[in-house]
Formats: structure tokens, sequence, C-alpha cells
């Protein structure tokens, strides 16, 4: 059998740094330290003989730095980078650059105790990892489906295709009842939820209610997360703001390190609202503060969706929702990559219908054209 764990390579121009990487990547089930460099140019060799799934990268390098290296890396095969890099009196700058040309993320290396630092961070830092390959192998595929003919999505009754000139909003198009009743998709997702999420999204016609999304991933990566779903997808996708109005046709992800929630504004109206209150289900964002706002304050007009993920968070959220008399789906066990999050919802009793991954967001718009009338 083929191992299957993700293949890391280490770019670090210390020997110590590249000790306790390896030896924290290593000590996860799923994923291994394939090699390591010291320079630009080693990586460079390893990265052509191995051709691993991501790579650390260090920004203070012999000989060619860091951004420079990013900057080559860039002009090639998409290959998902995680900057592990000393802190500077630069570091925001070296930050925007280092997004700019493609780093899936910034994270600084301790400042003083570095190996105890990093082994603190550990779980970040994989974490990191496996969201950017993740997120690399959805993009890909959605290349991929964008190429077959069967992919071409023309909507004749939905409206514009993926990729079209999306206007200043979405409206109802012909034989399409406008949304009444403030309608709101919630939906949580952890491990894994990164593909799940943009499968999901994408079965989701341009003139949907709002989406919001709480997806389980460190601060400073869910902001290039919407800016991928975003291009890939006919909805428009972005990080949620404090105070954002909901709009149709729009989704709002959770930034990584607020909690996100639905509320009023002073005129009545649904707005985000982001939370810096404590972590729940040792999770910010959680997936249970999204739905149990919706619950409280929508009630039977949300429609909840809980996919893939290690643990419980969004389980009980879900119930509330479910005796609000909310729309309430759960993805089933063979198309998860972690059969966690929905396995809770549903011995809960929180799922009203429990559905593979493929037929989530269909299943969803067909309920919500039944329902229209009660909205």
């Amino acid at each position: 059998m083929p191992d299957e764990r993700l293949r890391i390579l280490v770019v670090d121009d210390s020997a110590l740094v590249r000790q306790v990487l390896c030896a924290i990547i290593d000590a996860q089930p799923d994923m291994q330290a394939v090699a390591t460099a010291g320079d630009a140019a080693a990586a460079r060799s390893r990265i052509a003989a191995l051709a691993p799934d991501a790579l650390t990268l260090d920004i203070q390098l012999p000989g060619m730095n860091g951004l420079d290296f990013l900057r080559e890396l860039a002009g090639g095969p998409s290959l998902p980078v995680l900057i592990v890099a000393t802190p500077t009196d630069a570091e925001a700058q070296v930050a925007r650059q280092a997004r700019a040309l493609g780093a899936c993320g910034v994270l600084p290396k301790p400042r003083l105790g570095v190996a105890q630092g990093l082994r603190d961070d550990g779980d970040a830092i994989c974490q990191a990892l496996r969201q950017a390959v993740q997120e690399t192998r959805a993009a890909r595929a959605a290349e991929t489906a964008r190429a077959r003919p069967a992919a071409a999505t023309a909507r004749t009754d939905d409206g514009p295709a993926a990729g079209a000139d999306r206007g200043p909003g979405p409206a109802a198009p012909p034989g399409r009842r406008a949304w009444r009743g403030e309608r709101v998709i919630v939906a949580g997702a952890s491990t894994g939820g990164t593909e799940a999420l943009l499968q999901f999204l994408a079965q989701l016609p341009p003139h949907c209610p709002p989406v919001l999304v709480v997806q389980h991933m460190p601060a400073g990566f869910t902001r290039s997360f919407a800016d991928r779903l975003d291009r890939h997808l006919p909805l428009r996708v972005g990080e949620a703001r404090d105070g954002e109005p909901l709009r149709a046709g729009q989704a709002l992800i959770a930034p990584g390190s607020h909690h996100l929630a639905v509320r009023r504004d002073e005129q009545g109206r649904l707005e985000a609202a982001l939370l810096a209150t404590p972590p729940v289900n040792r999770h910010r964002p959680s997936v249970d503060v999204l739905f149990d706002s919706a619950a409280r304050l929508l009630g039977r007009r949300a429609c909840g969706v809980l996919m893939t993920g290690m643990g419980r968070d969004g389980a009980a959220g879900l119930l509330a929702l479910r005796r609000a008399g909310a729309l309430t789906y759960a993805q089933d066990e063979a198309s998860c990559v972690v059969f966690g999050m929905p396995r809770e919802a549903i011995a809960l009793g929180a799922a009203g219908r429990v559905l593979p991954l493929a037929q989530l967001g269909e299943a969803l718009m067909q309920d919500l054209g039944d329902a229209g009338a009660a909205a």
C-alpha cells in the first residue's frame, strides 16, 4: 500500500531548527519530513528530486534569501510554502511580500528558546501545512473540473458562469423567487474542510442566500483561503469583517482569530459579528458559536450544514438549530475525511438529513425552494 503521508521539505539555515521541525513533522501520523535543505540551491535540488507536497521556508538563507527563492518558485508548478522565520523590524512588510509571492502563511519563530518555542507551536505549524496542501489540491481539482466540458457552468436558470463578470450584486433570475424572510446558510468544517467547502459552495447558485462559514484554520490563513474560493466559485467569497452586511450570493469566512456570529445593526438588518471571546471546544472560530447565534436570531429561517472534521464542535449548535426549526444537514461518513463532528451531531439527533458531500448543496437549495412559502 503506498505511503499517503504528506511529504514535507524543511528549508532553514539552522541545523537546530531543521532538526526540531523534522521531529515535529515526523511525529504526525499523516506527514513526514522527506528531506532538509540549508540554502536555496539545496532546496531547489531536493524539490526537483523528491517533489514534496509542501515546504517550510526560512527568510534568512545564505546566498539567495527566502523571498527571492519564493519568487522563483512562484514561476513553477503550485507548491504550498509555509514561511517559518525569525521576526524582524520589517516583519509585517516581509509577511505581505511573502503572501503576495504565493506563500500560504507566515509563522514567526520564537525570539528566545527557539527549540521549545517551535515545539509549543508544533500543532499550528502542522495544521497550517495540512490546510495549505488541502487548499492547493482543491484548487487543482477545481481547475480540472472547469476544464471538463461537463463543468462548463453557463447557467441558463441560475445566473452567470463561474468567472464571469458578477456585477454589483446578484439578483434572482427570471422564474426564481427572491429570498424573503432573511434566509441564511451557516456551515462549519474542520479537517478536510477546505476541499469539502469548495465542493459544497460550488453546488450553490449565484443567487443563493448569504452563507457564513467557520473552517478551523490558524489566523493568517483564512484570508488566502477566502481569496482562493472567490477565484474558483460563482459566489462572491471574502473573509468576514465585523459589521459587514449579509448579502445574497455572498459567502463570508470566519477569520482565524475570531468567532463569527450573526446579529442585527441599528436598522435591524443582518450583519456579521466578530467576537474575540475565549475559544469554544478549544476553537476560535468555533462552529458552535456561529450555529448558536443563528438559532437564536433566525430560528427556522436558518439552514445549518456540518461537514468533515475532528472532534465535536458544531454538534450542539446544529441541535440548537434543529430545535429552533431550521433545516439541518450533516455530511455522511463515506464522503468525510474525518467523520468526527458530523458523527457527534447525528448521535445527538441534530441532523435533519445526512447526505454525501456531492449532494449537500443541491439538496439544501431544493429544500429551501420547497420551504419558500414558509419564509
